[in-house]
Formats: structure tokens, sequence, C-alpha cells
């Protein structure tokens, strides 16, 4: 009898996902006579084994679908909302890990998903992972699947804004997705020809960004676009959230600690209209009419691109394999053309943010795009 596997795609939809899931599938089922079953809406179906079967009609046309035929959702196993109470419910997942009998479990998902199913491995389950997120943040992979697909997303509504901006001399701002790592934000305007790209790595200062705009005018240009990730912030700011951050991590009791925790939300908070907050100041030190342009979760959806399908399929066919040969407690990283499997320990809890010496930074400012620093 071949092995029984468990499947589920968690935190944030993302463009590949589909493609996985049929990559481990098809090779499981084909390949090594394994049986597959999906968990509905991500951990929270694990918890009140919602499943789904999988046969090989389930899996036929769902490469090139975006989202993710087995729904997800943001839940964590030890901080789960049930009955108005939050609960750890991991004990819940052995068991409904052990009444399925399965031999392993597949996590689909972003850096969240890593510590989640860390824990589980904790548990004595046997656990891998696929880093799916288009923020392209996971630690340990080359490269995430999703993150190819909202690049090529993000850099169209530029090169589309471009004539906007042209014909009515404005400052564009494009707002595009990423909180803590400006991947997107950084090849989006590389690619899309922003004149201002300002990204999380980097703390700007508004004056900066503008003096760049009034030198584009003074040089005949009438117009500038400025591609921003929405957790791009101002010198202060990052100086204020470092503090906060480094509270939280000297902190010696748990009243400390949930005192940083929320001084760190309450920053997060105050700081979610800076994109907005940045249009009106360059309007106002430039002169220029600006207008907002916020990319949000079209980011997420459509169809995946080549690059995203061949990535989740090779990922998932490696998956495949590493089960067969009973190789648990990793993710599945790309490496090259290849894959390699990563110990979540090394992978779980750390970002992959862009480095200041990383050759986009370098590209973006030999061409004379401002970093706003």
């Amino acid at each position: 009898m071949g092995k029984h596997i468990g499947i589920l795609t968690a935190g944030g939809d993302s463009p590949g996902l589909n493609a996985a899931i049929r990559g481990v599938g098809k090779t499981a089922q084909s390949y090594y006579d394994m049986q597959m079953i999906g968990f509905r809406d991500g951990f929270r179906g694990l918890v009140e084994n919602r499943v789904m079967r999988f046969g090989p009609e389930t899996l036929s046309g769902i490469l090139t679908v975006g989202g993710t035929i087995l729904g997800t959702s943001r839940d964590k196993p030890h901080k789960m909302l049930v009955g108005g109470k939050v609960q750890d419910m991991t004990d819940a997942i052995v068991e409904n890990y052990k009444a399925n009998h399965l031999d392993a479990l597949i996590c689909l998902g972003g850096g969240g998903t890593q510590k989640n199913a860390l824990r589980l491995m904790e548990k004595g389950l046997n656990i891998i992972t696929l880093p799916k997120t288009i923020d392209n943040d996971v630690y340990g992979t080359d490269v995430t699947f999703g993150f190819d697909t909202a690049l090529g997303i993000a850099t169209d509504a530029i090169d589309r804004l471009h004539s906007t901006a042209h014909s009515h001399h404005r400052i564009i701002v494009v707002e595009i997705m990423g909180h803590r790592a400006g991947w997107l934000a950084l090849g989006a305007g590389i690619a899309g020809g922003a004149d201002v790209i300002l990204i999380p790595e980097i703390a700007y200062d508004v004056e900066s960004v503008a003096d760049a705009i009034r030198k584009r005018v003074r040089s005949g240009k009438n117009f500038s676009i400025v591609a921003v990730a929405e957790g791009a912030m101002l010198k202060e700011q990052a100086e204020a959230v470092q503090k906060a951050e480094a509270r939280k991590e000297t902190a010696e009791s748990k009243a400390e600690k949930k005192k940083a925790k929320e001084k760190l939300a309450e920053l997060h908070i105050q700081y979610a209209d800076n994109t907005l907050r940045l249009s009106r100041q360059l309007e106002e030190l430039t002169g220029l009419e600006s207008r907002v342009t916020i990319l949000g979760h079209l980011q997420r959806g459509g169809t995946p691109s080549a690059a995203d399908r061949l990535l989740a399929t090779r990922l998932g066919t490696a998956c495949a394999d590493l089960i067969n040969e009973d190789h648990y407690g990793v993710m599945v990283a790309a490496r090259g053309e290849g894959s390699e499997p990563v110990p979540l320990e090394e992978v779980a809890g750390k970002k992959n943010l862009i480095p200041p010496d990383h050759p986009w930074i370098e590209t973006a400012r030999r061409v004379g795009t401002s970093l706003g620093d």
C-alpha cells in the first residue's frame, strides 16, 4: 500500500497554489501510488476535519486557475477562534491527522505557515511545506511561487499609469504590496521605469523624494511615477518601529512583552495611510498634482504566469519525492533550477528581506532611480 498524505493551503491566496497541488497530487498518485486528501480552508479545515477527496478528475484543469481549490484562511493552530474563544487546537489537529491515517501533511504557505508547520512537527507529525507568497519574503528559498505573477501585474499597472501621468503632468503614487519586504515594489519599479521606489528596507525622507521629482521638472520632465511598498516608512517612523521591536525582544516579563507588542501594533496602525500622506506631501512640496493608485488584491488574482506554474509544479513533484523517501520536517526550497529540502527550524520565524547590497538596489541607483534615502 502507498502512503496516505494530506495537503492544505494557508495564509493569503497566491497564484500557483493549484499548480503546486496538482504537482504533488499527480506525482504522488501516479508515480508513487499514494492516496491524497485535502483539508479545506487551511488549518481550520484540518481542525474541523473538512476533507476533500482527490481523484484524477479533481486535479484536471486546475493548472491555470488562480487562487486555491482548497480554500484558505489565516487561522493559527495554537491561537484559533473557536466558540467565541481563542484556543490551542493543535491536539485536535494531531487527532485528525491520526484519524485520517496520514503518513505526512503538506502545508503550502508563507512565513506564518512555516511557523505553524514547525509547531505541528514538534508535536510529532510528519510535515513538509512549500513556499508561496507574492511578497517573496520566505526565508531559505531562491524564490516563492506567486511572486512572478504579482510582479508582472504590478509592472503592467505601472506601464499603464505612465500615459496618464504624462498626459496630465502628474505625480502618480502606486502602492504595491509588501509590508516587510520590498521585492515587488523594487522589481516592478525597475521593470516599469518608476522614477522613485520606496521599500520597507530603506527608510525614506520625503524631502529627498520631492527633490528627485523637482530635478525631473527642471530637466523638462513634467510627470513622475513613485512606486511605494505598503510597508515603506519615513526615517523617523522606521526608528520608532525599530525601538519598539528592540523593546519587545529584550522584554523580560510577559507584561513588558505585551506592552511592546501593543506599541508595535499602534505604530503600524498609525502608519497605515502612509501612501496617502506621502501623496499629499509631494503635492505640497512640488506644486504638481498627485494621485494615488493602490493595487491591493489585484496583485494576487488571475491566471498564474508560466514561471509560477513551472516553479510550483517543480516544487510539488519534489515534495512527493521527499515523502516517498520519508524525508520530513523540511520546506521544499527552490534552488537554481532544482530544489533543496531546508529544515523548518532554519526557516520559521525568519524573513527574506532585500539586503542593502543586493544587485537590484544597485541597478535602480545606476539608472537614476531615487530610493528616497
